[in-house]
């Protein structure tokens, strides 16, 4: 058996290389997107007096560039039965795998069919890793810690975002199409990276859980958590939370993906699909693959439009710090609310600014460009504030709606369904994605700058619909938030619950509060039937448990934790 690290910022960094991925696909296209070299290989448009390659049609375009979440939907729907039955890591792996492949038929390319083929197999895997490498990690940090380490999948996203960036823009310079193939090629060093990496990584706990396997639950949950020290307060805490959840859920361990839409678990269904849909309907992904398009309408072109683009990206990294650094802090509902807020303000600023100061392109569009049907170079101040603007909204997503999206619905379900709910939610996220990716060019083409005024009015939906419907799940371990939903507790009265559960961690819960021990926590939360002793905390029937020493009562826990957790 390898050697297996247990500390969960090197578990965290191993696995979102396979966010990277994803982040890798929106540079590549962004910047590829724009060159002669590209243009003039996957020509359809003929040849302009200047010599210039029109490219492929904004339609083609735009089904090159959705064959990716094309296929991230097919991964990330099947990733929930890839996991289920494989494991979480292994699920990560397999999603490796199948990037490599892609990125070869991809970076081998010779026809717009051979391409596409190449962009969905692709897909598949980002599919599978982002549903999933979420859940691994969320399922092996500690509460406090699981917003920081969830969201640096949406850190490695932008990492992978600038670093593809100027590999494609250094790449540029090369003469044919080695300026993209070389790109494309060179994505598989992290994919094999990632597959080999994690044989050094510990299994999800509550995975092993679920597969009857408690001394590696045991010891999995002792090496994250307490350095391998088996008889830890909080280990054997959580051991006995775990143990409480897979009893009560044992009648549902043959769970189908129907279950998500019954009444009891519907409303955690919409709230975790809707978390993805609106982060897509910000435009952020828009703004991010198609921004050469926004800033060659603000009278930018060639190494200058590149450069510029790449200061997006750049924002994007510095800005998802603050999200890693006080994600657990500030909660879930008040980024998703400030966020919202505030990239409406800056997509009704564009529209406006567009509106009044813009007019419309010449036939075939700024420099024979047609998505870039909008021109604003008749005034410098205006196409600034564009570009100011699109800076704003971008520093506005990344430490809100782009670590959320990705923390919050991994929370919301209870272990047996967690697996087949993060596909299904994160599915609803690539569906999104590949409709805006394919509408988005001839939209530019043809609704011009009302595109900023519809993203702005999604916002304002999304703002409404976050305050009355999404509760606060930071601060609490996974199986309190299930009890949060079964309580019903009205969303905006839900709060942050950081500091409760630090003290719970070290073991300094206030021993004078109100505390709850697994067993309780069992019977009050999940609504099973605990037959408990009041003298010595004993639960019947735990002696027929499986699982030796690790499945006895947790009796001698009087600070297990306190009421507010």
């Amino acid at each position: 058996m390898p050697y297996l690290n247990g500390n969960i910022y090197v578990i965290t960094t191993i696995a979102v290389i396979g966010g990277a991925l994803f982040g890798f696909d929106i540079a590549s296209m962004s910047a590829i997107v724009g060159t002669q070299q590209y243009k003039c290989f996957f020509n359809q448009g003929g040849v302009d007096s200047d010599g210039k390659c029109a490219g492929p049609t904004s339609s083609t375009q735009g089904g090159i560039s959705a064959s990716m979440p094309g296929g991230s939907f097919l991964g990330a729907l099947s990733s929930g039965i890839i996991t289920d039955t494989f494991g979480r890591r292994r699920a990560i792996q397999i999603g490796a795998v199948i990037w490599c492949i892609g990125s070869v038929i991809t970076c081998a390319s010779f026809s717009i069919g051979q391409l596409v083929v190449g962009r969905f197999i692709n897909g598949i895997s980002v599919g599978i890793c982002s549903a999933q490498v979420p859940v691994y990690v969320a399922e092996l940090a500690q509460p406090s810690k699981r917003g920081t380490v969830v969201g640096a999948q949406q850190w490695a996203i932008t990492w992978g975002i600038l670093i593809m960036f100027y590999i494609s823009y250094g790449s540029s310079f090369l003469s044919g199409s080695a300026a993209w193939r070389l790109p494309w090629g060179l994505q598989m060093i992290p994919a094999i990276f990632l597959f080999v990496a994690l044989f050094y990584l510990p299994e999800s706990p509550r995975w092993l859980a679920r597969k009857g396997r408690w001394d590696e639950c045991h010891s999995t949950l002792a090496l994250v958590h307490a350095k391998g020290n088996l008889h830890d307060p909080f280990v054997q805490t959580e051991l006995a939370e775990i143990r409480a959840m897979c009893d009560f859920e044992e009648h549902n361990k043959d769970a189908s993906y129907l279950d998500l839409f019954k009444p009891g678990m519907i409303n955690r269904t919409h709230i975790g699909i809707f978390t993805q849909v609106w982060s897509q309907l910000t435009g952020m992904n828009v703004m991010m693959l198609y921004i050469t398009y926004v800033f060659g309408m603000a009278g930018l072109s060639g190494n200058a439009n590149l450069v510029a683009s790449s200061i997006q990206y750049v924002i994007n990294v510095v800005m998802t710090i603050f999200a890693l650094l006080f994600i657990d802090r500030w909660g879930r509902r008040t980024p998703l609310l400030i966020g919202s807020t505030l990239m409406m303000t800056f997509m009704f600023a564009n529209a406006g600014i567009m509106k009044i100061y813009g007019k419309p392109a010449p036939p075939g569009g700024v420099d024979s460009v047609a998505e870039e049907s909008w021109d604003l170079s008749g005034s410098q101040a205006a196409a600034k504030a564009v570009i100011a603007c699109t800076y704003l909204f971008v520093a506005s997503y990344a430490p809100t709606w782009g670590p959320v999206s990705w923390i919050y619905p991994p929370e919301l379900f209870p272990l047996h369904l967690r697996g087949k709910a993060v596909a299904v939610t994160t599915s609803s996220n690539w569906i999104f994605n590949f409709a805006l990716s394919y509408f988005v060019p001839p939209a530019f083409e043809n609704i011009k700058w009302k595109v900023y005024l519809l993203f702005g009015v999604f916002c304002a939906a999304m703002t409404v619909h976050v305050y009355f419907f999404f509760p606060e799940t930071a601060g609490k371990t996974l199986e309190d938030v299930d009890g949060m939903f079964v309580r019903g507790e009205k969303a905006w009265e839900t709060r942050v619950q950081y500091r409760d559960i630090r003290l719970v961690e070290r073991g300094e819960a206030d021993k004078g509060g109100d505390i709850r021990r697994p067993q309780t926590l069992a019977q009050g939360v999940l609504g099973a039937p605990v037959s408990e002793d009041e003298h010595d905390g004993s639960v019947a029937g735990e002696a027929e448990r499986p699982g030796g020493d690790e499945g006895m009562a947790i009796t001698d826990l009087g600070t297990i934790r306190s009421a507010g957790v």
